[in-house]
């Protein structure tokens, strides 16, 4: 039987092999035309055509199968499942002191705050408001001055009448709601998936219109699961890097 033929990568040792195998091989199922093979190569054939040792190819077909893009049968092999659409972007969960540690590190600037509706695709996130604050930041590496990313945070204007704009300087904004407003957070979601540099991230970011960039949503919810602060984040594609930690407690 004739095998489906993954796209090939350039990997970047600086990032997890098996999420950048996973991503690569996630983006070539999706983007598989109707009469491509559904039958993927083995295990060693896919760890060879991306230079990667068989456990972490093994790592980044597990990812897959959890989402539900492919089905891996014992003797039988590992098939694309047929009916597979675009899922949802990927998603990193941690704890709220990995997310303050994700975000420290940084020279930061506030461009600018006040209050407006959140964005339409938000909207979502705050059905009782008709207004949060927002708060527009940006990051830069502290050694060389390069921006790195810049970020909205859109805060329930309670919370944000309890901020002081300074500590948005010298701080992440989860620090800032956890330990000076006292907010009372449950859990934070992150996802994160590929976009383009649209006008203002390319000037603010110093990078090329349209070059590849990491657009990441932050979610902070309370112990009620109503969400406090929403947070986009456009990331410099080739400056951006992440560590999950997982506690096995």
């Amino acid at each position: 039987m004739t095998s489906f033929a993954p796209d090939s990568i350039v990997l970047n040792r600086k990032l997890p092999l098996w999420y950048q195998v996973s991503q690569s091989l996630r983006a070539s199922i999706l983007g598989r035309s109707p009469r491509d093979p559904l039958r993927l190569p083995t295990e060693e054939q896919l760890a060879g055509h991306y230079g990667v040792s068989v456990l972490t190819m093994r790592q980044a077909l597990k990812e897959l199968e959890d989402e539900g893009l492919i089905s891996r049968h014992r003797r039988r092999g590992t098939f694309i499942e047929p009916g597979v659409k675009r899922g949802a972007p990927v998603q990193l969960l941690g704890s709220v002191d990995a997310i303050v540690a994700q975000q420290s590190g940084m020279t930061t600037t506030l461009l600018d705050e006040g209050r407006a509706a959140p964005p339409a695709e938000l909207a979502g996130y705050f059905p009782d408001l008709a207004e949060v604050a927002t708060y527009h930041r940006l990051r830069a590496d502290e050694k060389t001055g390069e921006p790195t990313n810049h970020a909205r945070n859109y805060v329930r204007p309670e919370l944000a009448d309890l901020i002081d704009p300074a500590d948005l300087v010298r701080w992440p904004m989860t620090k800032v709601l956890r330990d000076v407003v006292g907010a009372d957070i449950s859990r934070i979601t992150d996802t994160v998936e590929a976009r383009l540099a649209d006008p203002e991230t390319a000037r603010l970011l110093d990078v090329p219109l349209l070059s590849p960039i990491l657009h990441y949503t932050g979610v902070t919810y309370d112990t009620a699961g109503r969400p406090l602060d929403v947070v986009v984040i456009h990331y410099r594609g080739d400056r951006f890097s992440f560590t999950v930690t997982l506690d096995a407690t």
